[in-house]
């Protein structure tokens, strides 16, 4: 194992020419080298295609994932190496339903946040598939019993599945059972071989994807240059441009308009990487679905992160949390809120502390509770007496109203600290927490349309 830790696969002229093209560039050698990796992505998955099925896609995964970690992260990848290595020994000893426990306390304490997705989400896999096998599951079981696995993957296999090159850097974090497939072929062809259907080009599912990655890197340059959140000259430690002394004492409707347009190019560092890794595990098959009971293709949902345009016009949080991160929020959905009864603040409590410890993160996680019962309120009382229609009037004011209060919570995500945070939310007046508590003071008084109402207002929509 030392000597494991001890290799380096990156040739030390490779690092001495990033670093000379991060001055060229004004980019820091970090920010590049992850920028760099994640396009290596594509021309791996071409090779990745090409692979026969089984144990050498799985096995060239893992090296080539290795490699991307240790060329964007240095010597930091071996507590990757460590946490995976740890996490299948627990599976292996530990009975199923003490390994769910264990891996996922371990792995939250010391794993970046896309290993913490896929260790947490595997020893869960193993759970349901020791509940389905002995004829004991659950309610949460059953519904994640098409992602269920029988045993603990082979050695190879859970390498392959947890340094997977395609989605090492920016996810997103596949089930175990998805990945599984896609590597040994089990999309195309059932057990006897046999092919499902016509398998579809990946062409257009990778280059989509990919072009508008680029688009998105290119909106973040430019627009965080010149709508900065933070200061440019040193971002960790001076005050942020929104709550500087000279920012304040601008106009009120200056400052929000300013933090939300600000906020808008930030999210495009998110789409960009998102919509470059969907690329690169389309291009062998990863994020293909497989085909339906007809030889019909599904789709290519299986590696798609975020729908960017259902997010920008969305009228309210439950959409929001959908269609953003979409692969974490089914990973929290399945392994967090379905096992604790649906508890919101469990769920949004573990999403905090699966981001870190920074308090602008608690400040965040913690209010979306806050606005998910006034929303949940609103779609019970007011809801019916409107037209659920994106351009009624009732649509309008909807998606205004997700994207301000979005707006203003978000800063705190964005800030962390929690002098700034704080800061950020009294420039606002704390709008957001004041018109969120009247709002549920006021609808929560109003009756409840009846069920009759209901359904002729349901008919007139």
């Amino acid at each position: 194992m030392h000597a494991l830790l001890q290799t380096n696969a990156v040739p030390s002229f490779v690092n001495a020419y990033v670093e000379v093209l991060a001055d060229s560039i004004g980019f820091d050698v970090e920010t590049l080298s992850y920028t760099l990796g994640m396009f290596l992505c594509y021309p791996l998955g071409m090779i990745m295609a090409c692979l026969p099925y089984g144990k050498v896609r799985h096995f060239f995964s893992f090296v080539l994932g290795a490699f991307l970690l240790q060329f964007t992260l240095g010597k930091q990848w071996m507590h990757h190496v460590v946490a995976v290595v740890i996490s299948y020994v627990i599976m292996l000893i530990l009975p199923a339903k003490w390994a769910k426990t264990a891996v996922p306390t371990f792995i939250m304490i010391r794993s970046h946040m896309i290993l913490a997705m896929k260790l947490y989400s595997l020893a869960y896999n193993v759970y349901d598939g020791d509940l389905i096998k002995n004829g004991k599951e659950t309610r949460a079981t059953k519904k994640c019993a098409h992602l269920a696995v029988d045993g603990v993957p082979g050695f190879i296999e859970f390498l392959g599945y947890t340094f997977n090159f395609s989605t090492i850097l920016a996810g997103p974090s596949f089930e175990y059972k998805i990945y599984a497939d896609a590597c040994d072929g089990k999309n195309f062809y059932d057990e006897e071989g046999k092919p499902k259907g016509k398998i579809p080009s990946q062409v257009m599912p990778t280059l989509k994807p990919f072009l508008l990655s680029l688009m998105c890197m290119g909106a973040f340059v430019v627009g965080t240059g010149k709508f900065p959140l933070l200061d440019p000259t040193d971002p960790q430690n001076f005050t942020p441009v929104v709550i500087t002394a000279e920012f304040l004492k601008k106009p009120w409707v200056y400052r929000f308009a300013y933090s939300w347009v600000a906020l808008f190019f930030i999210r495009m560092k998110y789409y960009f990487a998102w919509k470059n890794a969907e690329g690169a595990s389309n291009i062998w098959f990863a994020g293909f679905e497989g085909f339906d009971e007809d030889g019909n293709p599904k789709g290519w949902e299986n590696s798609n992160n975020v729908d960017m345009f259902e997010f920008e016009t969305a009228s309210n949080v439950k959409t929001l949390s959908t269609v953003w991160n979409k692969k974490t929020a089914n990973w929290l959905g399945r392994y967090v809120y379905m096992r604790t009864g649906g508890s919101l603040v469990a769920t949004y409590g573990l999403s905090a502390l699966w981001h870190g410890f920074y308090p602008g993160y608690y400040m965040f996680f913690l209010t979306i509770p806050l606005l998910t019962a006034c929303e949940r309120l609103g779609r019970k009382k007011l809801s019916p007496k409107f037209s659920s229609s994106k351009r009624s009037l009732y649509g309008i004011v909807t998606i205004i109203a997700t994207s301000l209060i979005v707006v203003y919570n978000v800063l705190a995500f964005q800030l962390l600290a929690f002098d700034w945070a704080l800061a950020a939310w009294k420039s606002h007046y704390f709008f957001g927490h004041i018109l969120c508590a009247v709002f549920y003071g006021v609808v929560s008084q109003m009756p409840t349309p009846k069920k009759r109402r209901l359904r002729l207002l349901l008919k007139r929509v």
